[in-house]
């Protein structure tokens, strides 16, 4: 009987802090199992052995904030069967997106010595403003196990089944007490999507947006709560617009202050 042969996955890295290609190291005995049906063909954090493309399955970390990424990304498109891109940067900016509220011009006056050497786009944006992509996966950093999740959907030509619900949900199925309700502690959790196991909250502390807008999130509704707790509307502002910066839904809520 003839074997399946391996399909090709390639790992590439744009501007970020490699946390979510750490995320994939870390499955350890989950990823020896995912490789028999996987031929690690490129992937610069963990081998230098290479495999020329094309890729069945390229999962892409990191937002595009240079010129040269920007048409990097166009060729990793083509040589790719299917594109998942990973992580809050290549998803939503990531937090070099806060750049995208000022103007980048000043920030490399004040870092570099001779800023006329330095090419950089005046925005970070997702890997989604520039190719096609098949599949998006939130997380700063992603859930091991929505990954593994999400390259078992592709094996097996189906799709992933990860749940777009708050991390409110999280919270209730860990049996944590809803931090803004008993304590008045600012939370981004009712408009987050879950991923991250409701980790801040179980430890009395307010989610803090990690993994980006949940679906038909609220935020009008979630910043009035967090007024009616006393928080200063500039820094609700400064509460969305962290990890997930470039995400419409809290990009559109940050900027309720400047509209007032």
């Amino acid at each position: 009987m003839n074997q399946k042969p391996k399909i090709k996955l390639a790992v590439w890295k744009f501007a970020s802090c490699d946390g979510c290609q750490l995320s994939l190291l870390n499955c350890e005995e989950e990823l020896l199992t995912v490789a028999e049906n996987i031929h690690i063909a490129y992937f610069p954090e963990a081998t230098r052995s290479v495999t020329e493309g094309p890729y069945d399955l390229s999962l892409v970390e990191g937002s595009i904030t240079t010129p040269h990424d920007a048409e990097r990304i166009k060729e990793v498109r083509q040589i790719s069967k299917n594109l998942i891109t990973i992580g809050a940067c290549a998803t939503a900016g990531g937090i070099q997106a806060l750049r995208n509220f000022q103007d980048v011009k000043d920030f490399t006056q004040i870092v570099y010595a001779q800023p006329e050497y330095i090419e950089t786009l005046e925005k970070s944006t997702t890997i989604a403003d520039h190719v096609q992509v098949d599949f998006e996966l939130r997380g700063c950093p992603i859930n091991k196990y929505q990954l593994l999740e999400v390259i078992n959907a592709f094996l097996n030509e189906r799709k992933p089944n990860v749940s777009p619900h708050s991390v409110c949900l999280e919270c209730k199925l860990r049996g944590n007490i809803c931090v803004m309700v008993a304590h008045g502690t600012p939370c981004l959790g009712p408009v987050t999507q879950a991923g991250c196991g409701a980790i801040c909250p179980a430890y009395n502390r307010g989610c803090y947006g990690c993994f980006g807008p949940s679906e038909s999130t609220n935020t009008k509704s979630m910043s009035n709560w967090l007024a009616n707790l006393g928080v200063p509307q500039e820094e609700i502002k400064r509460m969305y617009r962290t990890f997930n910066a470039d995400a419409d839904e809290f990009k559109n809520a940050g900027g309720e202050s400047d509209e007032k």
